[in-house]
């Protein structure tokens, strides 16, 4: 189907928003009234630009508080009416969108309603035009998208129809299944915006908390199959209000915008096959392929000797220099760290990228170029293994990898053999994969991020949970496969801190790790004995277990499942490490730690910056923030 988008969706002027969405591939767009008032240029010049874009203009919106009113108001009305038409005709679009009456209808007859739609069909006639007529959840007496057309069947007129927002329709709790009983024809226009569930008045959550489908809560995959079997064959056009999109870069949301469509499509054209197999009427992509786990965690710096110290304290083994770029390798058992130098000038360690496993790299990237996702340029030489790349919304390179080579421990990705001058093999420490890894985006890009991960990598997307840290709450949000075997951690700290990432890695025996460590000379985020008070009183653990926790500087939560067992290292740049033992069942992440974590950290980059001020004789500003660690 054709993919629309409303310019509300976006920041800029209206000529900024044209480009945008030309760029991102979108067929048309909804013209929002304001955009076009504010605009300095005429409609003929905006028709124009559309069409050099290669853009058509879809719908005029919105036309407000139209039906159900007395005789001088409907006559007024249809003043208004005849202005808009005029700047619709030199607009050259033919659908204007009327909303249900919020404010000054005096009547919910049906039949009035009706009568004046019919009315306004025959002056939309003359200027050709059609009204597409819709049912807003706060309407005054038509709220309901199955009232709204019937109020249209009454009104008889080749010129009136519904548009169906699935907004107003799912907010309300509204069964969409009955869009089947309206014949397609009669559908002018659909709107389509997820959101999450929330519980609050349905004017507010539809003003400032719409999202991109695959975002929120509703199955809009389900919604836009219903409109197939209706025989709806408009544009598929995307209508949200979002406090967030209407500040962040047009284009990069513009694109944003145009991924979600194309996942929604294929979404809806795969339960279609599943339901009865209907024939596709809407575009596939690549079926998407799981990653079954880590390849690797790449960090990133201008000098990565300090790292290189904590993972070899942590019990790694160095496993040698690549042949041809500056970029080495740590591993043990399934844990594979790459530390890489190259193009870092004056960057402190960061997580760059990681590497996936899949079952096919092929059609794993090609799901990703449908999705309009930015593929990494990487060099590779002879005889290396030419890896597919693509950017995350946070910048983190995500690579995937179908080739792996057995070993006597299992397996290990084929290009760990470019690299030489090592010690061999990935070694049988404690340490034995990559539990999960944590990465911080700015808070405008994270529902970005969440469909980035559920889209192309087909990663679910648990709620969202909060941590309370010395500046303020962390938003954290793990996304992973349904066995756990990759997991990746979104977080969003407050506005003004840094964002640190940390890589967690699995182990065997945390208490074995921690010793050795130590004895190697790690030093550890110190937990306070407070901690450990607490701990006794929510658990009930004995004196000999707190002890080991409390002398190893260990972590410790439970559940139902069974127990976790955690410490951190201190950060270096941006980046720390987690070791973490989950015993039984346990599937979670200790989010009651993670406050005491926050307060540790703080205290560590508060003393470090004490230590700098002191030996350069000068003050830190009051305004300087540390940031949290998780």
């Amino acid at each position: 189907m054709r993919k629309s988008i409303a310019t509300v969706c976006l920041s800029g002027s209206l000529e900024d928003k044209l480009y945008a969405c030309a760029d991102a591939g979108f067929d048309g767009v909804e013209i929002f009234e304001p955009d076009l008032v504010v605009n300095d240029r005429s409609p003929e010049e905006i028709r124009a630009l559309a069409d050099r874009l290669g853009l058509s203009l879809d719908l005029y919106q919105p036309f407000r508080d139209f039906e159900g009113v007395g005789p001088d108001q409907f006559e007024d009305n249809l003043r208004r009416a005849r202005a808009r038409f005029e700047t619709m005709r030199r607009l050259g679009i033919g659908t204007v969108l009327v909303c249900s009456n919020v404010a000054t209808a005096t009547t919910g007859s049906d039949r009035v309603a009706a009568e004046q739609l019919r009315r306004l069909g025959d002056l939309a006639a003359s200027y050709g035009v059609r009204v597409a007529y819709e049912a807003l959840a706060w309407g005054k007496y038509v709220d309901d998208y199955r009232r709204s057309w019937e109020i249209a069947r009454l009104a008889d007129h080749e010129a009136v129809g519904v548009c169906l927002d699935s907004f107003h329709i799912l907010s309300r709790g509204h069964d969409p299944a009955a869009i089947e009983d309206i014949p397609g024809e009669k559908i002018f226009f659909v709107q389509l915006a997820d959101a999450p569930a929330l519980t609050m008045d349905v004017l507010s959550w539809s003003r400032h908390h719409r999202l991109f489908p695959g975002e929120g809560a509703w199955d809009l995959g389900r919604f836009v199959t219903h409109l197939v079997r209706a025989g709806y064959t408009g544009p598929l056009s995307l209508e949200v209000f979002n406090d967030v999109f209407r500040q962040t870069d047009t284009g990069r949301t513009a694109e944003h915008a145009l991924r979600s469509l194309v996942w929604l499509e294929d979404r809806a054209a795969r339960l279609l096959a599943d339901d009865d197999g209907t024939a596709a009427v809407l575009d596939r992509i690549a079926d998407v392929d799981v990653p079954t786990g880590y390849d690797y965690v790449e960090v990133k710096a201008e000098d990565t000797h300090e790292v290189e110290v904590m993972l070899d304290q942590l019990g790694l083994t160095f496993r040698g220099q690549h042949r041809t770029k500056p970029v080495r390798l740590w591993s043990s058992g399934a844990a594979h760290v790459v530390l890489n130098e190259q193009q870092a000038r004056d960057l402190a360690p960061h997580v760059a990228g990681i590497g996936l496993g899949v079952a096919d790299a092929t059609a794993a990237s090609d799901r990703a170029r449908a999705l309009a996702v930015r593929a990494v340029p990487r060099r590779t030489q002879a005889g290396e293994l030419d890896l597919a790349g693509f950017v995350a919304p946070s910048g983190l390179e995500v690579f995937l990898n179908d080739r792996h080579t057995p070993t006597p421990a299992g397996a290990e990705p084929a290009w760990a053999a470019e690299f030489d001058r090592g010690r061999p093999g990935p070694g049988t420490g404690e340490i034995s994969g990559i539990d999960h890894v944590n990465i911080s985006h700015g808070w405008d890009t994270h529902d970005e991020a969440v469909l980035f991960y559920t889209t192309v990598l087909g990663l679910e997307s648990p709620t969202a949970t909060e941590a309370a840290g010395p500046q303020g709450l962390v938003r954290s949000q793990v996304m992973r496969t349904p066995d756990g075997a990759v997991r990746i951690s979104l977080n969003v700290a407050p506005a003004g801190v840094s964002h640190p990432q940390h890589i967690a890695l699995a182990c065997t025996d945390v208490v074995a790790v921690a010793r050795r460590a130590g004895e190697r000379g790690l030093p550890r985020v110190p937990v306070p004995a407070n901690y450990y008070d607490d701990l006794r009183a929510r658990f009930g653990l004995d004196d000999a277990t707190l002890t080991l926790l409390r002398d190893h500087q260990l972590m410790y939560d439970r559940s139902e499942a069974g127990e976790f067992w955690h410490f951190y290292t201190p950060r270096v740049g941006h980046v720390c490490f987690e070791v973490v033992q989950r015993v039984g069942g346990y599937d979670v992440y200790a989010g009651d730690n993670t406050p005491v974590l926050l307060a540790a950290q703080d205290r560590l980059d508060r003393a470090q910056r004490s230590r700098r001020s002191r030996s350069s004789g000068s003050s830190v500003s009051v305004g300087e923030k540390s940031a949290p660690a998780r």
